[in-house]
């Protein structure tokens, strides 16, 4: 579960990710390692992974 917050004078809104199944994470990790089994050896970040 994950929360972002923002806040001011009086009030808030709070954003709220929350996961109800663990496969969402496995299938982002099996598409990682997709995209990792096609290139050469280095340095990566999941930016690299997606796209952005």
């Amino acid at each position: 579960e994950h929360d972002v917050l923002f806040a001011g004078p009086g009030e808030r809104i709070v954003l709220r990710h929350v996961a109800t199944d663990r496969a969402l994470f496995a299938r982002g990790a099996v598409r990682a390692a997709i995209w990792a089994s096609t290139q050469s050896a280095g340095e990566y970040s999941m930016l690299d992974v997606l796209g952005l």
